[in-house]
């Protein structure tokens, strides 16, 4: 596996003008955060390897990833809402923690069954997590069913997983892979890795007797809607060996990215919802629990369509997600299908996006 430090992650990686330019465009970020909230938590349910559970969701407030303070990813602006200084103290993570557990406690009738705690970069990362805190958190969640959590395949190893699996909790890594296809993670996403380092840290998972939740990203920039929707089936199909669930997530415009420069400038339009109802069904019959969650959708800086179906193909997304049915689909239609379609056929990388 790669090491961890933004130094070698540039070298000989032609991303040195691609971190040059998140560099400044995330220098223009003057906002502060308070290290002892967390940056958001919400209660769902998710579809997992044992059913269809209540989830707590916590995006806990760290000094964000390393890879991003480098550069970092094209579509990423979560390191944005990051504490400044690169580190957070135990004590105040704890703290984070306490606030999302008032959280739920306000809101349900009984604790969430599924945890998942993701850091907008790795929790498994010691300068971000440290593993007195990351077993401390797993005794807070001994009690539930599941925890996930989020880490950069570098990361995992037998101690890291260790910390968080003492309690006895059944634990799935999730890993932002992105891609299956390495030239795309690399010159679309910039991100450093090769699948092959997915695959190792699958199997340490394994080893360990942790899951793996790959998360997969719909239509990175410089690729066509076309590409996108291929891109995904193909990665989908290869992420199953491997991960019980792929989480594909439709890229939106966020904060002091270069997706949301491209977007200001009519260099890039968030995917067609119809795409991801497009790859859902091409995919339903793999052997794994297949997701996705089209953040913003609906809105022009999210996965839309025209705007009349949006909501519709949403919710028959959400549907898909629970029953794993991809006949849900046919209960939506709308005429800006054939307008999907057309740009899928004619949209090519070096004249998109085709419309708005």
């Amino acid at each position: 596996m790669s090491t961890p430090d933004p130094d070698v992650y540039e070298q000989g990686r032609g991303m040195d003008a691609h971190n040059q330019v998140m560099r400044r465009i995330r220098g223009r970020n003057q906002q502060s955060y308070d290290p002892h909230e967390p940056t958001r938590v919400w209660l769902d349910e998710d579809n997992t390897p044992d059913g269809v559970r209540q989830s707590l969701t916590i995006i806990l407030n760290t000094g964000g990833c390393r890879w991003a303070r480098a550069g970092g990813c094209t579509m990423c602006g979560y390191v944005a809402e990051s504490v400044d200084g690169g580190s957070v103290s135990h004590e105040a993570l704890i703290t984070q923690i306490e606030a999302c557990l008032e959280h739920e406690a306000d809101r349900a009738d009984s604790p969430a069954e599924l945890v998942k705690i993701y850091t907008s970069g790795s929790f498994l990362d010691e300068r971000e997590v440290p593993a007195r805190t990351r077993r401390e958190i797993a005794e807070i969640f001994g009690d539930r069913e599941r925890l996930v959590v989020e880490s950069l395949p570098d990361f995992v190893d037998d101690d890291a997983l260790a910390d968080c699996m003492h309690s006895g909790l059944a634990v799935d890594v999730a890993i932002g892979l992105e891609t299956a296809t390495d030239r795309i993670r690399h010159d679309c996403v910039n991100k450093y890795f090769d699948f092959s380092a997915f695959e190792a840290a699958s199997e340490i998972a394994e080893n360990n007797g942790a899951g793996i939740k790959a998360y997969l990203l719909m239509k990175p920039p410089f690729l066509s809607e076309g590409e996108a929707v291929d891109d995904m089936i193909r990665s989908i199909e290869r992420c199953s060996e491997y991960a019980h669930t792929v989480s594909m997530n439709p890229t939106n415009v966020q904060r002091y990215t270069m997706v949301e420069e491209l977007y200001h400038d009519g260099g890039y339009r968030p995917p067609w919802l119809w795409s991801v109802t497009t790859v859902l069904e091409a995919t339903a019959a793999v052997d794994a629990i297949i997701v996705s969650d089209p953040v913003g959708h609906g809105s022009d800086r999210g996965p839309h369509n025209c705007g009349e179906c949006d909501e519709r193909v949403q919710i028959a997304i959400k549907d898909f997600n629970r029953r794993q049915d991809p006949s849900v689909f046919d209960e939506v239609s709308c005429d800006c299908e054939r307008t999907h379609a057309a740009v899928c056929k004619r949209e090519t990388s070096y004249n998109q996006p085709l419309i708005r």
